[in-house]
């Protein structure tokens, strides 16, 4: 019965209209701390289009990190940009969320719809939008970075921007990304780490290495500032 009522349209928006408000809560109710914010906003300024890549089990928060305004700046907000999701039911919602908050979502996966998705994604960036995927989804394995996300950086010579989000007060699901669903009133960390650039003739398995050890650190360095460690 739960499955079956899951698939009505009515009832996914209004699961993605609930999801959205509080996601918006969290955001307004935590306190936030912002580091990297010289490398997102020389990507801003440039005009020239990115590849945000962040780990899976962080996508609740990470629609922030691309429509964050600083005080006195143009954000990334004034940037268009576009979320590769799933084709799945689960990504239809993440889909519907996302837009609710600003982003806009591209329907696609390294499961299906792949070479497609591939194709709009380099599109895309040809026409100067900034792109974000989760190089490790939508299955898994757990923060192993799949090839493409290398190969896309390679053919439309786009920079990497690794990305890492961490609240304090969140519930980690049993899922196989372990996703963390945040909390209000705690605390809060977004990292935007240095641009990894990527030549059309490097070594695919290099520079993935580069890519995730970049994801790696943004992700452990946002973990570290909610914890107090930093």
């Amino acid at each position: 019965m739960l499955k079956r009522l899951l698939r009505h349209p009515r009832a996914l928006a209004l699961g993605a209209a609930a999801i959205a408000a509080w996601l918006r809560l969290v955001h307004r109710t935590t306190r936030w701390r912002i580091e990297g914010r010289e490398h997102v906003r020389a990507v801003w300024e440039s005009g020239i289009p990115a590849i945000g890549a962040f780990w899976h089990d962080q996508l609740p928060l990470m629609v922030f990190t691309w429509t964050q305004r600083f005080p006195g700046e143009r954000g990334p907000g004034a940037m268009r940009c576009i979320v590769l999701v799933s084709r799945h039911r689960d990504g239809r919602l993440i889909g519907d969320v996302i837009s609710r908050l600003g982003v806009e979502a591209l329907h696609g996966s390294t499961a299906r719809g792949g070479f497609e998705a591939f194709r709009e994604l380099q599109r895309l960036l040809a026409e100067g939008h900034s792109v974000v995927i989760t190089p490790d989804g939508p299955r898994g394995p757990r923060r192993v970075a799949q090839p493409g996300v290398a190969r896309l950086a390679a053919l439309t010579g786009a920079k990497v921007l690794p990305l890492g989000v961490a609240v304090s007060r969140r519930k980690v699901l049993e899922t196989w990304d372990r996703v963390a669903i945040p909390l209000p009133f705690g605390r809060g960390a977004m990292v935007y780490g240095a641009p990894v650039a990527v030549a059309p003739d490097a070594d695919g398995p290099a520079v993935l290495a580069e890519i995730a050890a970049a994801m790696d650190a943004a992700a452990a360095r946002a973990e570290a500032l909610v914890q107090g460690r930093a």
